[in-house]
Protein backbone atom coordinates (compact mmCIF):
# COMPACT_ATOMS: atom_id res chain seq x y z
CA UNK A 1 0.00 0.00 0.00
CA UNK A 2 1.46 3.44 -1.19
CA UNK A 3 1.74 6.68 1.26
CA UNK A 4 -0.72 9.14 1.40
CA UNK A 5 1.17 12.46 0.28
CA UNK A 6 -0.97 14.98 2.35
CA UNK A 7 -0.06 12.51 5.34
CA UNK A 8 3.77 12.67 4.64
CA UNK A 9 4.09 16.59 4.20
CA UNK A 10 2.00 16.29 7.84
CA UNK A 11 4.29 13.98 9.68
CA UNK A 12 6.92 16.13 8.25
CA UNK A 13 6.29 18.71 11.27
CA UNK A 14 5.81 15.73 13.81
CA UNK A 15 8.98 14.20 15.66
CA UNK A 16 9.57 10.91 13.67
CA UNK A 17 11.96 9.56 15.90
CA UNK A 18 10.66 5.80 16.45
CA UNK A 19 9.66 4.50 19.46
CA UNK A 20 11.66 0.96 20.64
CA UNK A 21 8.39 -0.68 19.15
CA UNK A 22 9.10 1.62 15.69
CA UNK A 23 10.61 -1.35 12.74
CA UNK A 24 8.07 -2.17 10.86
CA UNK A 25 8.63 -1.40 6.54
CA UNK A 26 8.20 1.25 5.61
CA UNK A 27 5.84 0.64 3.01
CA UNK A 28 2.96 0.25 4.90
CA UNK A 29 0.15 3.14 5.09
CA UNK A 30 -0.14 5.67 8.15
CA UNK A 31 -3.61 6.99 8.26
CA UNK A 32 -4.47 10.16 9.51
CA UNK A 33 -7.55 9.22 11.48
CA UNK A 34 -7.59 7.99 15.33
CA UNK A 35 -10.18 5.89 14.40
CA UNK A 36 -8.15 4.21 11.77
CA UNK A 37 -5.59 4.14 13.53
CA UNK A 38 -7.09 1.92 16.17
CA UNK A 39 -8.56 -0.60 14.09
CA UNK A 40 -5.36 -1.00 12.37
CA UNK A 41 -3.38 -2.02 15.60
CA UNK A 42 -6.36 -4.05 16.56
CA UNK A 43 -6.39 -6.18 13.70
CA UNK A 44 -3.37 -9.22 14.74
CA UNK A 45 -2.60 -9.44 11.27
CA UNK A 46 -1.48 -5.52 10.92
CA UNK A 47 1.85 -3.98 10.66
CA UNK A 48 2.43 -0.79 12.61
CA UNK A 49 5.05 1.78 13.12
CA UNK A 50 4.36 2.85 16.72
CA UNK A 51 5.31 6.16 17.18
CA UNK A 52 6.17 9.46 18.79
CA UNK A 53 5.49 12.93 18.62
CA UNK A 54 6.56 16.27 20.00
CA UNK A 55 3.59 17.21 20.57
CA UNK A 56 3.32 15.18 23.70
CA UNK A 57 5.64 17.29 25.75
CA UNK A 58 3.52 20.49 24.47
CA UNK A 59 0.16 18.64 25.64
CA UNK A 60 2.07 17.91 29.23
CA UNK A 61 2.66 21.37 30.15
CA UNK A 62 -0.92 21.93 29.26
CA UNK A 63 -1.57 19.78 31.95
CA UNK A 64 1.24 20.64 34.43
CA UNK A 65 -0.01 24.30 34.42
CA UNK A 66 -3.66 23.46 34.42
CA UNK A 67 -2.95 20.90 37.33
CA UNK A 68 -1.26 23.44 39.61
CA UNK A 69 -3.63 26.32 38.97
CA UNK A 70 -6.79 24.07 39.77
CA UNK A 71 -5.06 22.81 43.01
CA UNK A 72 -5.05 26.86 44.25
CA UNK A 73 -8.57 27.50 44.99
CA UNK A 74 -8.49 24.64 47.68
CA UNK A 75 -5.67 25.68 50.32
CA UNK A 76 -6.16 29.66 48.83
CA UNK A 77 -8.04 30.94 52.15
CA UNK A 78 -6.22 28.70 54.47
CA UNK A 79 -3.41 31.67 55.38
CA UNK A 80 -5.83 34.39 55.25
CA UNK A 81 -8.80 32.53 57.25
CA UNK A 82 -8.50 35.19 59.79
CA UNK A 83 -8.43 38.03 57.63
CA UNK A 84 -11.87 36.37 55.49
CA UNK A 85 -13.47 36.32 58.31
CA UNK A 86 -13.01 39.78 59.79
CA UNK A 87 -13.67 40.91 55.94
CA UNK A 88 -16.81 39.04 54.77
CA UNK A 89 -17.94 38.93 58.33
CA UNK A 90 -18.20 35.19 59.36
CA UNK A 91 -16.77 32.56 61.61
CA UNK A 92 -13.51 30.85 60.71
CA UNK A 93 -15.76 27.19 60.64
CA UNK A 94 -17.43 28.72 57.43
CA UNK A 95 -13.70 30.07 55.49
CA UNK A 96 -12.94 26.47 56.33
CA UNK A 97 -15.98 25.23 54.65
CA UNK A 98 -14.44 27.31 51.64
CA UNK A 99 -12.36 24.41 51.08
CA UNK A 100 -13.90 21.34 52.45
CA UNK A 101 -16.32 22.43 49.70
CA UNK A 102 -13.46 21.77 47.54
CA UNK A 103 -13.13 18.51 48.69
CA UNK A 104 -16.49 17.22 48.65
CA UNK A 105 -17.27 18.22 45.31
CA UNK A 106 -13.89 16.20 44.40
CA UNK A 107 -14.82 12.56 45.50
CA UNK A 108 -18.06 12.57 43.16
CA UNK A 109 -16.94 14.28 40.40
CA UNK A 110 -13.50 12.01 40.35
CA UNK A 111 -15.84 9.38 39.61
CA UNK A 112 -17.76 10.70 36.91
CA UNK A 113 -14.60 11.80 34.85
CA UNK A 114 -13.76 8.69 33.18
CA UNK A 115 -18.13 8.86 32.38
CA UNK A 116 -17.19 12.21 30.93
CA UNK A 117 -14.56 11.18 29.14
CA UNK A 118 -15.75 7.73 27.64
CA UNK A 119 -18.35 9.64 26.13
CA UNK A 120 -16.96 12.57 24.77
CA UNK A 121 -12.79 12.32 25.12
CA UNK A 122 -10.19 13.50 26.80
CA UNK A 123 -9.62 17.05 25.36
CA UNK A 124 -13.49 18.12 25.80
CA UNK A 125 -13.09 16.11 29.22
CA UNK A 126 -10.58 19.01 29.68
CA UNK A 127 -12.77 21.88 28.39
CA UNK A 128 -15.38 21.37 30.51
CA UNK A 129 -12.74 21.75 33.18
CA UNK A 130 -11.51 24.75 32.23
CA UNK A 131 -14.78 26.22 31.88
CA UNK A 132 -15.65 25.49 35.19
CA UNK A 133 -12.13 27.13 36.49
CA UNK A 134 -12.76 30.13 34.80
CA UNK A 135 -16.85 30.36 36.13
CA UNK A 136 -15.16 29.45 39.79
CA UNK A 137 -12.74 32.73 39.40
CA UNK A 138 -15.38 35.27 38.38
CA UNK A 139 -17.89 33.83 40.70
CA UNK A 140 -15.88 34.06 43.92
CA UNK A 141 -14.64 37.69 42.93
CA UNK A 142 -18.29 38.73 42.34
CA UNK A 143 -18.71 37.70 46.27
CA UNK A 144 -15.99 40.65 47.23
CA UNK A 145 -18.96 42.83 45.86
CA UNK A 146 -19.46 45.18 49.14
CA UNK A 147 -22.80 45.91 48.06
CA UNK A 148 -23.93 42.51 48.76
CA UNK A 149 -24.83 41.64 51.63
CA UNK A 150 -23.17 38.81 54.09
CA UNK A 151 -25.00 35.90 53.08
CA UNK A 152 -25.16 37.03 49.62
CA UNK A 153 -21.32 37.07 48.93
CA UNK A 154 -20.72 33.60 51.36
CA UNK A 155 -22.83 32.08 49.36
CA UNK A 156 -21.37 33.40 45.78
CA UNK A 157 -17.62 32.37 47.54
CA UNK A 158 -19.16 28.98 48.22
CA UNK A 159 -20.69 28.74 44.29
CA UNK A 160 -17.52 29.41 43.44
CA UNK A 161 -15.64 26.49 45.36
CA UNK A 162 -17.64 24.60 44.00
CA UNK A 163 -17.24 24.88 40.52
CA UNK A 164 -13.47 24.42 41.59
CA UNK A 165 -14.02 21.41 43.22
CA UNK A 166 -15.15 20.15 39.68
CA UNK A 167 -12.18 21.34 37.85
CA UNK A 168 -9.30 20.43 40.14
CA UNK A 169 -9.62 16.09 40.06
CA UNK A 170 -9.82 16.37 35.53
CA UNK A 171 -6.14 16.99 35.29
CA UNK A 172 -5.09 14.70 38.29
CA UNK A 173 -7.58 11.77 36.89
CA UNK A 174 -6.99 12.37 33.42
CA UNK A 175 -2.58 12.28 33.46
CA UNK A 176 -2.66 8.59 33.67
CA UNK A 177 -4.51 8.11 30.73
CA UNK A 178 -2.50 11.15 28.85
CA UNK A 179 1.10 9.72 29.35
CA UNK A 180 -0.59 6.40 27.59
CA UNK A 181 -2.14 7.57 24.80
CA UNK A 182 1.40 10.06 24.15
CA UNK A 183 4.77 8.49 25.82
CA UNK A 184 6.01 4.72 24.87
CA UNK A 185 7.62 2.72 27.90
CA UNK A 186 10.46 4.74 28.36
CA UNK A 187 8.68 8.13 28.86
CA UNK A 188 5.35 7.00 30.67
CA UNK A 189 6.27 6.83 34.60
CA UNK A 190 8.19 9.95 34.07
CA UNK A 191 4.75 11.90 32.04
CA UNK A 192 2.49 10.80 34.88
CA UNK A 193 5.03 11.83 37.62
CA UNK A 194 5.22 15.09 36.21
CA UNK A 195 1.67 15.54 36.24
CA UNK A 196 0.79 14.12 39.54
CA UNK A 197 2.98 16.80 41.11
CA UNK A 198 1.38 19.78 39.94
CA UNK A 199 -1.35 19.75 42.00
CA UNK A 200 0.63 19.36 45.78
CA UNK A 201 2.60 22.11 44.25
CA UNK A 202 0.11 24.64 43.08
CA UNK A 203 -1.28 23.74 46.71
CA UNK A 204 1.93 25.36 47.87
CA UNK A 205 2.14 27.60 45.70
CA UNK A 206 -1.33 28.77 46.58
CA UNK A 207 -0.39 28.74 50.40
CA UNK A 208 2.05 31.38 49.80
CA UNK A 209 0.21 33.89 47.27
CA UNK A 210 -2.75 34.36 48.97
CA UNK A 211 -1.44 36.44 51.84
CA UNK A 212 0.54 38.71 49.44
CA UNK A 213 -1.76 41.09 48.41
CA UNK A 214 -2.06 42.20 52.51
CA UNK A 215 -6.30 42.28 50.88
CA UNK A 216 -8.97 39.51 51.04
CA UNK A 217 -10.55 40.90 47.79
CA UNK A 218 -7.70 41.90 46.10
CA UNK A 219 -6.48 38.18 47.32
CA UNK A 220 -9.10 36.55 45.41
CA UNK A 221 -8.98 38.65 42.00
CA UNK A 222 -5.63 37.68 41.60
CA UNK A 223 -6.66 33.81 41.81
CA UNK A 224 -9.19 34.80 39.31
CA UNK A 225 -6.46 36.60 37.40
CA UNK A 226 -4.10 33.63 37.35
CA UNK A 227 -7.11 31.04 36.53
CA UNK A 228 -8.14 33.08 33.15
CA UNK A 229 -4.43 33.34 32.43
CA UNK A 230 -3.97 29.78 32.45
CA UNK A 231 -6.91 28.56 30.24
CA UNK A 232 -5.31 29.42 27.05
CA UNK A 233 -3.09 26.29 28.09
CA UNK A 234 -5.65 24.05 27.35
CA UNK A 235 -5.25 23.98 23.75
CA UNK A 236 -1.96 22.50 24.04
CA UNK A 237 -3.34 19.04 25.01
CA UNK A 238 -4.39 16.59 22.22
CA UNK A 239 -6.72 13.99 22.29
CA UNK A 240 -4.42 11.57 20.88
CA UNK A 241 -1.68 11.16 18.16
CA UNK A 242 -2.31 10.08 14.79
CA UNK A 243 -0.29 6.88 15.40
CA UNK A 244 -0.14 5.79 18.77
CA UNK A 245 3.36 4.96 20.78
CA UNK A 246 2.54 1.75 22.29
CA UNK A 247 -0.32 -1.22 21.76
CA UNK A 248 -2.27 -0.10 24.81
CA UNK A 249 -1.83 3.84 24.05
CA UNK A 250 -3.96 2.46 20.57
CA UNK A 251 -6.85 1.15 22.73
CA UNK A 252 -10.18 2.63 23.38
CA UNK A 253 -11.48 4.16 26.48
CA UNK A 254 -12.52 1.95 28.81
CA UNK A 255 -15.94 2.95 30.83
CA UNK A 256 -15.55 3.39 34.22
CA UNK A 257 -18.71 0.48 34.83
CA UNK A 258 -16.85 -1.70 33.24
CA UNK A 259 -13.88 -1.09 35.69
CA UNK A 260 -16.47 -1.94 38.81
CA UNK A 261 -17.78 -5.04 37.11
CA UNK A 262 -13.89 -6.63 36.78
CA UNK A 263 -13.53 -5.64 39.83
CA UNK A 264 -16.75 -7.37 41.21
CA UNK A 265 -16.05 -10.34 39.27
CA UNK A 266 -18.84 -9.62 37.31
CA UNK A 267 -19.55 -10.59 33.63
CA UNK A 268 -18.40 -7.61 31.25
CA UNK A 269 -19.69 -7.48 27.64
CA UNK A 270 -16.81 -8.72 24.47
CA UNK A 271 -16.31 -5.34 24.11
CA UNK A 272 -14.24 -4.65 27.34
CA UNK A 273 -12.89 -8.48 27.67
CA UNK A 274 -9.25 -7.02 27.69
CA UNK A 275 -10.00 -4.83 31.02
CA UNK A 276 -11.12 -8.72 32.63
CA UNK A 277 -9.53 -8.85 35.63
CA UNK A 278 -8.10 -11.68 37.68
CA UNK A 279 -8.73 -12.92 41.54
CA UNK A 280 -5.21 -11.74 42.34
CA UNK A 281 -5.51 -8.72 40.01
CA UNK A 282 -8.45 -7.62 41.71
CA UNK A 283 -6.50 -7.95 45.44
CA UNK A 284 -3.63 -6.43 44.33
CA UNK A 285 -6.03 -3.40 43.22
CA UNK A 286 -7.60 -3.21 46.48
CA UNK A 287 -4.17 -2.88 48.30
CA UNK A 288 -2.89 0.40 45.49
CA UNK A 289 -6.21 1.80 46.43
CA UNK A 290 -5.76 1.35 49.98
CA UNK A 291 -2.04 2.04 49.98
CA UNK A 292 -2.08 5.11 47.89
CA UNK A 293 -4.96 6.47 49.58
CA UNK A 294 -3.33 6.60 52.65
CA UNK A 295 -0.50 7.88 51.87
CA UNK A 296 -1.86 10.80 49.77
CA UNK A 297 -4.78 10.94 52.84
CA UNK A 298 -2.25 11.64 55.15
CA UNK A 299 0.30 14.12 53.30
CA UNK A 300 -2.74 16.28 52.46
CA UNK A 301 -4.13 15.73 56.39
CA UNK A 302 -0.81 16.92 57.76
CA UNK A 303 -0.63 20.01 55.16
CA UNK A 304 -4.06 21.04 56.88
CA UNK A 305 -2.92 20.06 60.47
CA UNK A 306 0.60 21.31 60.96
CA UNK A 307 0.04 24.33 62.68
CA UNK A 308 -2.03 22.30 65.04
CA UNK A 309 0.01 19.41 65.70
CA UNK A 310 3.47 21.09 65.91
CA UNK A 311 2.07 24.61 68.10
CA UNK A 312 1.63 22.39 70.94
CA UNK A 313 4.91 21.44 71.35
CA UNK A 314 6.17 24.85 70.96
CA UNK A 315 6.93 25.34 67.40
CA UNK A 316 5.91 28.48 65.66
CA UNK A 317 3.41 28.59 62.72
CA UNK A 318 6.72 29.91 59.99
CA UNK A 319 8.45 26.61 61.29
CA UNK A 320 5.55 24.48 60.86
CA UNK A 321 5.03 25.73 57.74
CA UNK A 322 8.60 25.03 56.93
CA UNK A 323 8.25 21.33 57.62
CA UNK A 324 5.45 21.03 55.23
CA UNK A 325 7.87 22.66 52.71
CA UNK A 326 10.51 20.15 53.62
CA UNK A 327 8.16 17.04 52.69
CA UNK A 328 7.02 18.66 49.47
CA UNK A 329 10.74 20.41 48.62
CA UNK A 330 12.64 16.49 49.18
CA UNK A 331 9.25 15.06 47.59
CA UNK A 332 9.96 17.06 44.52
CA UNK A 333 13.50 16.26 44.01
CA UNK A 334 12.81 12.74 44.77
CA UNK A 335 10.40 11.81 41.82
CA UNK A 336 12.51 13.67 39.24
CA UNK A 337 15.12 11.62 40.10
CA UNK A 338 13.08 8.81 40.60
CA UNK A 339 10.75 8.66 37.64
CA UNK A 340 13.23 8.53 34.91
CA UNK A 341 14.78 5.43 37.00
CA UNK A 342 11.51 3.93 37.03
CA UNK A 343 10.60 4.39 32.92
CA UNK A 344 14.62 2.89 32.64
CA UNK A 345 16.04 0.67 35.08
CA UNK A 346 13.45 -0.27 37.76
CA UNK A 347 10.77 -0.82 34.97
CA UNK A 348 9.92 -4.06 35.43
CA UNK A 349 10.39 -4.07 39.40
CA UNK A 350 7.69 -1.33 40.65
CA UNK A 351 5.74 -3.72 43.54
CA UNK A 352 9.08 -4.58 44.32
CA UNK A 353 10.29 -1.18 45.04
CA UNK A 354 6.65 -0.39 47.04
CA UNK A 355 7.50 -3.04 49.12
CA UNK A 356 10.63 -1.65 50.45
CA UNK A 357 9.98 2.17 50.39
CA UNK A 358 6.32 1.98 51.89
CA UNK A 359 6.75 0.49 54.93
CA UNK A 360 9.70 3.37 55.46
CA UNK A 361 7.39 5.74 54.92
CA UNK A 362 5.04 4.14 57.48
CA UNK A 363 7.47 3.61 59.86
CA UNK A 364 8.45 7.45 59.87
CA UNK A 365 5.33 8.14 60.23
CA UNK A 366 4.88 6.01 63.06
CA UNK A 367 7.73 7.81 64.51
CA UNK A 368 6.06 11.64 64.65
CA UNK A 369 4.06 9.95 67.99
CA UNK A 370 7.21 9.72 70.09
CA UNK A 371 9.18 12.98 68.01
CA UNK A 372 6.69 15.64 67.85
CA UNK A 373 7.90 16.99 71.28
CA UNK A 374 10.09 20.50 72.40
CA UNK A 375 13.35 21.14 71.29
CA UNK A 376 13.07 18.33 68.66
CA UNK A 377 13.52 20.38 65.04
CA UNK A 378 16.29 18.59 63.57
CA UNK A 379 14.89 15.10 64.11
CA UNK A 380 11.32 16.50 63.11
CA UNK A 381 12.55 18.35 59.67
CA UNK A 382 14.28 14.44 58.60
CA UNK A 383 11.20 12.80 59.34
CA UNK A 384 9.53 15.45 56.71
CA UNK A 385 12.34 14.90 54.42
CA UNK A 386 12.20 10.86 54.67
CA UNK A 387 8.20 10.61 54.01
CA UNK A 388 8.06 13.30 51.87
CA UNK A 389 11.03 11.22 49.49
CA UNK A 390 8.94 8.32 50.00
CA UNK A 391 4.95 9.74 49.41
CA UNK A 392 5.61 11.82 46.03
CA UNK A 393 8.64 8.70 44.55
CA UNK A 394 5.12 6.12 45.25
CA UNK A 395 2.76 9.00 43.93
CA UNK A 396 3.36 8.00 39.83
CA UNK A 397 4.47 4.02 40.62
CA UNK A 398 0.92 3.95 42.54
CA UNK A 399 -0.62 5.40 39.65
CA UNK A 400 1.06 3.08 37.24
CA UNK A 401 0.45 0.49 38.53
CA UNK A 402 -3.22 0.90 39.03
CA UNK A 403 -2.99 1.06 35.38
CA UNK A 404 -0.86 -2.03 34.96
CA UNK A 405 -2.88 -4.29 37.01
CA UNK A 406 -6.85 -2.62 35.75
CA UNK A 407 -5.77 -1.96 31.93
CA UNK A 408 -8.18 1.02 32.53
CA UNK A 409 -5.91 3.98 33.10
CA UNK A 410 -8.95 7.29 33.93
CA UNK A 411 -10.68 4.52 35.88
CA UNK A 412 -8.04 3.33 37.88
CA UNK A 413 -6.78 6.77 38.23
CA UNK A 414 -10.11 8.05 39.36
CA UNK A 415 -10.57 5.33 42.10
CA UNK A 416 -7.04 5.87 43.41
CA UNK A 417 -7.43 10.06 43.89
CA UNK A 418 -10.86 9.12 45.19
CA UNK A 419 -9.58 7.03 47.81
CA UNK A 420 -6.89 9.80 48.41
CA UNK A 421 -9.46 12.45 48.96
CA UNK A 422 -11.18 10.24 51.18
CA UNK A 423 -7.91 9.16 53.64
CA UNK A 424 -7.51 13.08 53.57
CA UNK A 425 -10.97 14.13 55.10
CA UNK A 426 -10.75 11.10 56.97
CA UNK A 427 -7.68 11.99 59.01
CA UNK A 428 -8.65 15.97 59.51
CA UNK A 429 -12.11 15.37 61.14
CA UNK A 430 -10.36 12.32 63.37
CA UNK A 431 -7.44 14.25 64.53
CA UNK A 432 -10.05 17.14 65.04
CA UNK A 433 -12.08 14.66 67.35
CA UNK A 434 -9.26 13.38 68.98
CA UNK A 435 -7.72 16.66 69.84
CA UNK A 436 -6.52 17.18 73.87
CA UNK A 437 -9.21 19.85 75.57
CA UNK A 438 -7.62 23.49 76.46
CA UNK A 439 -7.30 22.37 80.30
CA UNK A 440 -4.96 19.21 79.02
CA UNK A 441 -1.19 19.62 79.10
CA UNK A 442 -0.26 21.07 76.68
CA UNK A 443 -3.68 22.56 75.45
CA UNK A 444 -5.17 21.26 72.67
CA UNK A 445 -2.36 18.52 72.21
CA UNK A 446 -2.47 16.37 69.04
CA UNK A 447 -0.81 13.31 70.78
CA UNK A 448 -4.09 11.08 70.41
CA UNK A 449 -4.24 12.13 66.89
CA UNK A 450 -0.47 11.37 66.23
CA UNK A 451 -0.66 8.08 67.72
CA UNK A 452 -4.45 7.18 65.29
CA UNK A 453 -2.60 8.66 62.56
CA UNK A 454 0.30 6.31 62.53
CA UNK A 455 -0.96 2.79 63.94
CA UNK A 456 -3.46 3.38 61.22
CA UNK A 457 -1.34 4.05 58.43
CA UNK A 458 1.19 1.36 59.85
CA UNK A 459 -1.63 -1.46 59.72
CA UNK A 460 -2.75 -0.37 55.84
CA UNK A 461 0.67 -0.05 54.79
CA UNK A 462 1.30 -3.80 55.89
CA UNK A 463 -0.46 -5.05 52.90
CA UNK A 464 1.60 -3.69 50.61
CA UNK A 465 4.03 -7.25 51.32
CA UNK A 466 0.92 -8.91 49.90
CA UNK A 467 1.27 -6.97 46.51
CA UNK A 468 2.12 -9.05 43.40
CA UNK A 469 1.75 -6.24 41.17
CA UNK A 470 2.29 -7.99 37.46
CA UNK A 471 2.48 -5.23 35.28
CA UNK A 472 0.18 -7.04 32.71
CA UNK A 473 -0.31 -3.86 30.41
CA UNK A 474 3.42 -3.43 29.90
CA UNK A 475 3.65 -7.18 29.25
CA UNK A 476 1.18 -6.70 26.58
CA UNK A 477 2.68 -4.05 25.20
CA UNK A 478 6.27 -5.51 24.74
CA UNK A 479 4.72 -8.88 22.82
CA UNK A 480 2.73 -7.33 20.71
CA UNK A 481 5.02 -4.73 20.04
CA UNK A 482 7.90 -7.91 19.06
CA UNK A 483 4.76 -9.31 17.13
CA UNK A 484 4.83 -6.29 15.23
CA UNK A 485 8.36 -6.24 14.80
CA UNK A 486 8.45 -10.26 13.67
CA UNK A 487 5.73 -9.22 11.12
Amino acid sequence: MAHDSSMDMQLNDLESSPSMFEKASLGNSIHASTDADAELVSDPNSVIRYRLYKRRFAGTVGFVVLGAVTALGWPWFGPISNDMAADFDISLDQVNWLGNMVTLVYLPTALVIPVLCSKWGLRRTCDIAVVSLLIAAWIRYAGTARTLSRESSYALLLIGQLFGGIAQPVFQVLGPMYSERWFDLKGRTTATMIIAVANPVGGAIGQLLSPLPGNTRHSILILAIISTASIPFVFLIGEAPPVPPTYSGSKKTHSLRSLLRALLGLRISDSDRDVFMTIRERVDFCIITLVFGVLVGSANGFAVLSAEIMGPAGYSDTVSGLMGAALLLSGLIAAIITAPIFDRVLTHHLAITSKIIVPVIAGAWLSLVWAVKAGNTGGLFTIMAIIGVGSLTMLPVGLELGCEVTRNSDGSSALLWFSGNLFSTLFVLVAGALRAPPTANPPLGMHKALIFMGAFIMGICSSIFFLRGKQARKELDIRMGKEQNAR
